[in-house]
């Protein structure tokens, strides 16, 4: 099996604030504290990890197809524990599709592939957090 490292660095900014740098070398600011919600937290994050992962390989698949979207969108719930660590346990995906005669098969299908096999954020998660999908295709007018 071919194994790739990556490595995060997080840094402390004071005050119940970090800074996160991607392996990419990318910063993203963090908050800890849900009043001054100045940042998004980490469990933020996790949400939007699970969404930009399976949006990438759903848009790309429905570009694939020629399916013609003329816009996207993954809405993600996160249901958590009351006690700590408070962890996921269900996470909902909802994708937004809008264009002309989409095909509900290819939108599925390409749903399906996402999360059971091209996902990474999916498959670190399962199979502890429960991952449900549903979509909504909207037809653009002409």
């Amino acid at each position: 099996m071919d194994r790739k490292e990556a490595k995060a660095v997080v840094h402390s900014a004071g005050d119940g604030l970090f800074i996160g740098i991607t392996p990419s070398g990318h910063a993203q600011v963090l908050e800890t504290d849900s009043v001054r919600a100045s940042a998004a937290t980490p469990m933020e994050l996790l949400l939007v990890a699970l969404g930009s992962c399976t949006a990438v390989d759903v848009i790309t698949i429905l570009r694939k197809k020629r399916e013609r979207v003329t816009a996207y969108r993954v809405e993600v719930r996160g249901e958590r524990r009351d006690e700590h660590p408070r962890a996921y346990t269900r996470m909902e995906l909802r994708h937004i599709v809008r264009g002309h005669n989409v095909s509900e098969k290819a939108v599925a299908s390409a749903i399906e592939l996402s999360v059971t096999k091209y996902c990474s954020v999916a498959a670190t998660l399962r199979p502890g957090v429960e991952i449900a999908t549903s979509y909504e295709i909207v037809e653009e007018s002409e």
